[in-house]
């Protein structure tokens, strides 16, 4: 029987109670922290008076009142701040002129992305250098806004700007082979690492709390919504921009390499930082439609991939382009995964989307348990290499972290344990990608001698 902890059970009940107020339109993260800094204090209030913590977040749950009460009362309240966050109005609080604080920030910050991307590709000659370098252009930049927003502790700006540090002098001073395996690895594993503190800037120093990490999970979605389309309507507008001017013989693409793609894609990654934090209730709305358009078609994918595998006969022979291919399969049916999870209301009843999500995940595990008997096979074969073994060990992470999932949903469908149960698992396994990153980055090279 699963066990009861008294604290994990509060924070249960408040995951919940939280992930119910965000769905609702009025109101924004940052206020829900505040509303439930107040619910755990007035949790602790009544504990101190003698009531066990399911009377006490009852009680104070009742205190606050019915949350639709809630939701409207602070509506009106906070009606000016709510309102400059769903247009783009007048900012009252000491703005420049008609755009948000918030926005200037982030255009500020994302200038100052793009013109430090700028002057690194001018003054890096080497291709491979730029590859490996260019996430740290921009990285600190986006962390700043996020550091801004949540007024980040001392400590916690300390610890990010020490691993960002070490990152950096890791890239850099290791003698990598140039076009290498390693430095190829290290290049594609950086943005992980960075990412990891994005998460822990977005997340303010709040390390135990798995409602903040799954609301990076969300965050993370929106903020690959937006920047797709950003990066959509940029495509668009420089490819008619491209029309035109090819009319009179004019050749933009020295402009575009040097100037346009290296301000635009740091610039475009701030300002969708920002559309997240402003505009949640907009992709909110759109979240649980996309999931639910999407998990079809990639449950689908998932089993044409295992249908080639299979029919690839010997798996030693197995092409390693379609090994490639199907972790990055097996990452997006995790990073959808992870999605729908954070769209998903906590208290629904257990339906056909959590079935067909369950389908999903249980096909990945198949796939992925082929794909590591082809890798073995072909270790056995032809020997480790550090492609090889960096694959193994992804793969090795993947499953666990699938069977993990496919248990909770199972569990879920059977109503034998509650969702937040599958939210926990969840948050509590992503920060290993990070740290297997970090490992890939900082092993590789010394084990197989930077080639």
């Amino acid at each position: 029987m699963e066990s009861r902890h008294p604290e994990n059970t509060l924070n249960t009940h408040i995951d919940i109670w939280r992930g119910h107020l965000l769905r609702r339109q009025a109101i924004a993260a940052d206020d829900v922290d505040e509303m439930e800094d107040h619910l755990r204090s007035q949790v602790n209030d009544l504990v101190q008076a003698g009531l066990t913590e399911d009377e006490a977040f009852l009680i104070a749950v009742k205190r606050i009142g019915n949350l639709d009460a809630v939701s409207a009362e602070f509506a009106r309240e906070h009606s000016e701040r709510l309102w400059k966050q769903l247009v783009l109005a007048p900012d009252a609080d000491g703005g420049a002129g008609w755009l948000p604080r918030e926005l200037v920030v982030a255009m500020v910050l994302g200038a100052g992305a793009g013109l430090t991307t700028v002057a690194g590709v001018a003054l890096i000659d080497d291709p491979s250098v730029i590859a490996r370098n260019v996430g740290l252009f921009t990285a600190p930049f986006l962390i700043a806004y996020l550091a801004w927003k949540r007024r980040l502790g001392v400590l916690t700006i300390a610890l990010i700007a020490g691993v960002f540090a070490v990152l950096a002098l890791v890239l850099n001073l290791y003698p990598f082979e140039p076009g290498g395996d390693t430095v190829i690895l290290a290049a594609l594993h950086t943005p992980v690492v960075l990412w990891s503190l994005v998460g822990i800037a977005y997340i303010g120093g709040k390390w135990g709390s798995h409602s903040r990490r799954m609301d990076l999970v969300r965050f993370t979605g929106e903020w690959a919504i937006y920047l797709s389309l950003l990066a959509l309507g940029g495509g668009v507008l420089i490819g008619l921009t491209f029309a035109v001017l090819s009319l009179v013989g004019a050749d933009l693409e020295p402009v575009l390499e040097s100037w346009i793609l290296p301000l635009a894609v740091p610039g475009a990654v701030l300002i969708a930082a920002w559309l997240v934090e402003a505009k949640q209730d907009v992709v909110e709305n759109i979240a649980p439609v996309l999931t639910r358009v999407f998990t079809p078609l990639t449950l689908v994918l998932v089993m044409v991939t295992l249908a080639v595998l299979l029919a690839a006969g010997d798996l030693a022979e197995v092409d390693r382009e379609l090994l490639i291919l199907m972790d990055a399969i097996l990452v997006l049916v995790l990073a959808l995964l992870l999605y729908s999870l954070s769209a998903r209301d906590p208290l629904a009843r257990p339906g056909f989307f959590d079935a067909l999500l369950l389908a999903l995940v249980g096909a990945a595990v198949v796939v992925d348990l082929v794909a590591l008997v082809a890798m073995f096979t072909r270790i056995a074969d032809f020997g480790l290499s550090a492609n090889k073994v960096v694959a193994l060990g992804l793969n090795l992470l993947l499953l666990v972290h699938l069977s993990g999932a496919a248990w909770f949903a199972l569990g879920i469908l059977r109503r034998r344990r509650p969702f937040a149960a599958q939210a926990a698992w969840q948050t509590r396994y992503l920060p290993l990608y990070g740290m297997w990153a970090a490992a890939v980055i900082a092993a590789t090279g010394p084990v197989f001698s930077f080639a």
